[in-house]
């Protein structure tokens, strides 16, 4: 999944929720449930999400949501399996960024 988010340092749960086309408060049960997840809170509490965190989010939803993962199973291969497999995510994720842009690119000749 390629999300089109501007370059910010810090994004609102809005904004990554509408990204992703789900809930915020899905977003927010993620961060119970996923100790990766830490978003930063203002002083009025509102949660401020990094690029860092935006890339985790990416691979839990990719987990679940994609290839059908429970959230048990999903926590449980971010354990064991995280190095590894966040590498090949940041591949195909790159080259999924790369064939939107080719797409864009041919639409538009």
């Amino acid at each position: 999944m390629h999300i089109d988010l501007p370059e910010k340092r810090y994004y609102s749960i809005g904004e990554v929720a509408k990204a992703f086309d789900v809930n915020t408060s899905l977003i927010r049960f993620w961060e119970k449930e996923f100790a990766v997840i830490k978003p930063k809170k203002n002083a009025t509490g509102n949660r401020k999400f990094t690029p860092e965190d935006i890339k985790n989010l990416q691979f839990i939803y990719h987990l679940v949501k994609e290839r059908g993962f429970t959230l048990e199973g999903a926590k449980t291969h971010l354990k064991e399996e995280k190095q590894k497999t966040l590498n090949n995510f940041e591949i195909i994720n790159k080259l999924e960024g790369i064939k939107a842009q080719l797409i864009k690119i041919k639409s538009q000749l």
